[in-house]
């Protein structure tokens, strides 16, 4: 999730008729490389609900936090990013190499159009290393099998989950695909996730025609969870504290950050 700046446009593109999370989620967070249909239901949804921007802030300064805490506090030096999105700013990469230069970092994802830009994601630090593969999370052999040309999968990894696992449509099979991975990292690797909800206690109710619209409209299809259904994907893990909480509440760094309908967790693997 985003680079340091918008990269430049490059020729006129045909437009397409369906959009896309990635390019919506740009257009969300400020960035420029969205197609007139993905704006077009972006705003569309931002007028039904008017906190999806303040959702997508919160989840970006989640990663930040996140990544400063592993990194920082961790010593975590290599990340594996699913569903890493297209270039705006703050990627994990970048904050990770801020902190721990020789960081490694893998970012995934499935949008046609990130692989354009997949060089701006490959500007690491010279010490460390960032790549991209291109393959779908639901596919965690072959996310881990290229993965590997620049993770040691001998040495602890957090595995980034943010915005990806609600568009796994079905919850056992969403909890079988983290499971997979997990199974494949060593002890003392860790689970970054955060998630849409329903649940009404934090405001998860008003995101419903909102999905509904982004349902019939766009690509992939949302499925949103309850905060149980978060917590199950932390099965088998310690929850960092304080647990599963909505993002914007993780660990805020100062005074009292909004509650967003979006839960946000770290994990380790004992």
């Amino acid at each position: 999730m985003g680079e340091s700046h918008t990269p430049p446009r490059g020729p006129a593109r045909p437009d397409t008729p369906v959009a896309h999370n990635a390019r919506v989620w740009n257009h969300w967070v400020g960035g420029e490389d969205t197609y007139e249909v993905d704006r077009r239901v972006g705003d569309r949804i931002a007028s039904i609900l008017p906190v999806v921007r303040d959702i997508a802030r919160a989840d970006r300064e989640f990663l930040v936090r996140a990544v400063t805490y592993l990194a920082g506090e961790r010593g975590v030096r290599q990340f594996l990013v699913l569903g890493a999105g297209l270039p705006t700013a703050d990627n994990t990469h970048e904050v990770a190499q801020r902190i721990a230069p020789g960081s490694r970092v893998v970012h995934v994802d499935n949008d046609p159009v990130v692989p354009t830009h997949a060089r701006s994601l490959l500007a690491g630090t010279g010490e460390g290393a960032a790549d991209y593969v291109e393959a779908d999370v639901r596919d965690p052999d072959v996310v881990l099998g290229q993965a590997a040309r620049t993770l040691d999968f001998d040495r602890p990894v957090a595995v980034m989950m943010l915005g990806v696992l609600h568009f796994v449509p079905g919850t056992g099979q969403a909890r079988g695909t983290v499971r997979r991975i997990m199974e494949r990292v060593p002890s003392g690797s860790f689970l970054v996730l955060t998630h849409p909800t329903h649940d009404a206690e934090v405001g998860g109710a008003s995101q419903i025609p909102a999905r509904e619209f982004w349902n019939e409209n766009a690509t992939p299809p949302i499925t949103a969870r309850s905060a149980g259904d978060v917590a199950a994907f932390l099965e088998g893990l310690h929850p960092v504290e304080p647990g599963p909480v909505p993002c914007s509440r993780w660990r805020p760094r100062a005074g009292s950050a909004p509650v967003v309908p979006q839960y946000g967790a770290v994990a380790v693997k004992p």
